[in-house]
């Protein structure tokens, strides 16, 4: 089972960064929250903050993780575990390294991109409000 690390960035205005994979991409132009493997040896919250630096080039000044799924894709021979984390940053600003696209939306616009499969249920209950990221930072000392 791999360990995969997915950030759910909300801006004061309820809007959330989600980014658009590059064509030459597995999964070619599906859209995501930014994140990636968990490398040997590092923690779930270590690798999301490398993964935010290496992708975005922003600081991750807390997380609180909203949710975790299993699943597997077609074209990949392992189980991905998939632990989405709430994440307050310290810029403002994004600058993307390695996607087609980034854009900020409101949750009940989340239906109107192609996201992995892996996100389906976690987009669910951002769209209709189940979950709110600022709700978990909240709570979380981090």
């Amino acid at each position: 089972m791999r360990l995969v690390v997915a950030g759910v960035i909300e801006r004061s205005d309820r809007r959330l960064l989600i980014c658009q994979r590059r064509r030459s991409d597995t999964s070619p132009l599906k859209w995501e929250f930014p994140g990636g493997k968990v490398e040997a040896g590092e923690s779930p919250e270590a690798a999301l903050a490398r993964e935010l630096r290496e992708e975005l080039t922003v600081t991750l000044e807390k997380c609180a993780e909203m949710g975790r799924t299993h699943h597997k894709y077609a074209a990949t021979p392992e189980e991905l575990e998939i632990r989405f984390y709430a994440v307050a940053i310290q810029e403002n600003e994004v600058t993307p390294k390695c996607f087609e696209q980034t854009v900020w939306v409101l949750p009940k616009e989340l239906g109107n991109y192609d996201f992995l499969a892996a996100n389906a249920q976690l987009i669910a209950q951002l769209a209709t409000g189940r979950l709110k990221p600022a709700d978990f930072l909240a709570g979380s000392p981090t």
